[in-house]
């Protein structure tokens, strides 16, 4: 698609994420909007932000579009996705917007649109949308006087979200929770930085937090969940029990274990996958991954008798997976993680207490708990590039056809277009790490030969 990614547009703020450019989307997003709601019906549209010093900017720019096609808006102000998602279905609203780049630096912003299921819109609706910025059709028909929009700041409404997770997760957190179990919080001075604290205190969870003090260009800054190395630390030298990571929107986690190890995206799945199956909520006994998750999850699948199903890379698609052939749990490698019994996006809070609820249920270490999966070595060189036309250039080709030649069967090599940045991302598996490590960059200086 010409504008929207794998989760939704992202630009940098101001040059290439205009005000002028959001306006036209929000126009043509609520022109799409009402060919889809009730005849006659007035649109409702919730936003919601990080802490991105541009995050105002678009929102008002993305506010007066809404308003002038004739749809009302409420500004949540600074919260997680998945809490837009949540009350976007419990308020009923017609749609919802998030305004975000997610994991990337400041300079970055971006917008995601949630339909009024609470999940991400599907792709021919986004195609709708591009179709309508390129065409003009949504900027010819002003509405005018008493048909206009009307903005309400509805800040209060977090509180529901917060209400929402509490009642998942308190009783067992009651019953389970111990004196001597501490928890460390990166909060990536993100839109988890005020929701996080209130959650946890409600729960009666022991932690130490950091991070937490968003000035606008500080969001993921050498924190969060792409870049554990403060938190890894943080945890030893606290001996806490174990550490989360949040990214800058709140629909990742990662975690580390009371070892300082990373405990990424495929291992929370196993672990969860395990917890569930014990307890017969596993829905038809089936996890659904990407093709970015480890061999070793598939491994596990396998000695587990649980189905693993890949789709490509995106949350949107593990998502429409489980929800077209069932299943109530999926995710990624780097941390969005699917609980559908509970919310339809992937959601850093609850992944993270759902974690927390396993460990003091089971009363054993997280690095314990960690040895269901054996990790096989991988190696991701990201690659910038001009265009993607790989099958142009047969040396590229060949190089790939080699390295999958040497790794026998004992590994595997993924390369794929980014859904948000102009790259090409090159990944390698398998037991030898000196050697995936030469071969992933052999590899990416071919790509980047002939690509750059």
């Amino acid at each position: 698609m010409k504008y929207f990614g794998t989760d939704g547009i992202r630009r940098i703020a101001n040059t290439e994420l205009t005000p002028e450019f959001v306006h036209k989307i929000a126009k043509a997003g609520a022109y799409v909007l009402t060919k889809h709601v009730e005849n006659g019906k007035r649109p409702r549209i919730i936003i919601g932000r990080d802490t991105r010093i541009s995050g105002t900017l678009i929102e008002s720019a993305m506010t007066a579009g809404f308003l002038s096609s004739g749809a009302d808006v409420e500004l949540l102000g600074v919260v997680p996705t998945p809490a837009i998602a949540y009350l976007t279905k419990k308020t009923n609203a017609d749609m919802s917007v998030v305004i975000s780049a997610s994991h990337n630096s400041f300079e970055y912003n971006g917008i995601k649109f949630f339909s009024n299921k609470g999940t991400k819109i599907p792709d021919n609706i986004e195609e709708e949308i591009e179709a309508a910025i390129d065409s003009g059709i949504a900027f010819d028909k002003e509405v005018m006087h008493d048909k206009l929009g009307i903005s309400e700041v509805k800040e209060d409404l977090t509180e529901k979200y917060e209400e929402f997770v509490n009642n998942i997760f308190s009783e067992d957190i009651k019953k389970f929770n111990r004196k001597d179990f501490f928890v460390g919080i990166d909060t990536a001075n993100g839109a988890t930085y005020k929701v996080a604290e209130n959650i946890f205190n409600k729960l009666g969870i022991k932690y130490k937090i950091i991070n937490n003090a968003p000035d606008g260009i500080n969001i993921n800054k050498d924190c969060g969940s792409t870049h554990l190395g403060q938190l890894k630390s943080f945890v030893i030298e606290n001996k806490l029990s174990m550490g989360i990571a949040y990214d800058g929107d709140g629909d990742r986690c990662l975690c580390v274990n009371e070892k300082g190890e990373e405990v990424n995206g495929d291992i929370i799945i196993a672990m969860i996958a395990d917890y569930m199956k014990k307890n017969n909520q596993l829905e038809q006994n089936k996890v659904v991954a990407t093709v970015m998750s480890n061999m070793g999850l598939n491994k596990y699948a396998e000695k587990k008798g649980i189905e693993l199903v890949q789709t490509k890379v995106g949350d949107r698609y593990v998502l429409e997976e489980m929800l077209k052939n069932g299943g109530n749990l999926g995710g990624e490698q780097s941390g969005h993680i699917i609980l559908s019994d509970f919310n339809l996006t992937g959601d850093g809070i609850v992944t993270s207490l759902m974690v927390i609820k396993i460990l003091l249920e089971l009363n054993k270490s997280f690095s314990d708990i960690c040895k269901l999966v054996t990790i096989y070595p991988q190696t991701l060189v990201n690659v910038k590039v001009k265009n993607y036309d790989m099958d142009k250039y047969p040396e590229i080709n060949e190089i790939i056809a080699k390295t999958e030649k040497e790794l026998a069967g004992e590994g595997r090599i993924l390369i794929r277009k980014s859904g948000t940045e102009p790259l090409i991302r090159v990944m390698l598996e398998g037991k030898d790490l000196a050697y995936i490590d030469k071969a992933a960059n052999d590899i990416a200086l071919t790509i980047e030969k002939y690509l750059a």
